[in-house]
């Protein structure tokens, strides 16, 4: 049950703020909340993460549903026991539904969370891309930092 409320709570909250900068901004516009680390700026994204593959919105969205059925079919195999999997499953799940639904229906991604400091400048990203990421990260912390199996001791011939 975990990995599907995660999901949906994850799916929720990424398609309410994407409606929420769609309705509330002109595209391209920024408004400072931090001014000169954080504004929120509508930009439209037809490619993956840092605009890598612009324009291959139907093949980001083929990949993404093969990525999703293969996460939610082979999990047992790649995912140890464990509530902080299944909380990571989720949030895997739910970030790349959230960034399908928008390939799927506007033929791009909504992103407008826009980080930068001095002259580094983070592409502008959402709360599905944060999901996905923070998804990764537990799951491989939680993998590095599980307790190993002991492995069973080699039999020794008897005498």
């Amino acid at each position: 049950m975990t990995p599907l409320l995660v999901a949906l709570l994850v799916i929720l909250l990424d398609q309410a703020t994407k409606e929420w900068v769609r309705g509330a901004f002109s595209l391209h516009e920024s408004i400072p909340v931090v001014p000169g680390f954080f504004h929120l700026t509508y930009i439209r994204n037809t490619g993956a993460a840092w605009g890598m593959f612009s324009g291959q919105n139907l093949a980001l969205a083929v990949l993404a549903f093969g990525m999703l059925v293969a996460l939610v079919l082979f999990r047992r195999q790649f995912l140890p026991p464990g509530r902080l999997h299944r909380v990571a499953l989720g949030l895997l799940c739910g970030g790349i539904v959230g960034n399908l639904f928008d390939r799927l229906r506007l033929d791009y991604v909504v992103d407008f969370l826009d980080f930068f400091h001095r002259g580094w400048h983070f592409p502008a990203f959402n709360v599905a891309d944060s999901a996905i990421c923070v998804g990764v990260g537990i799951y491989i912390l939680g993998t590095l930092l599980a307790p190993r199996a002991a492995a069973p001791a080699p039999e020794t011939p008897a005498p």
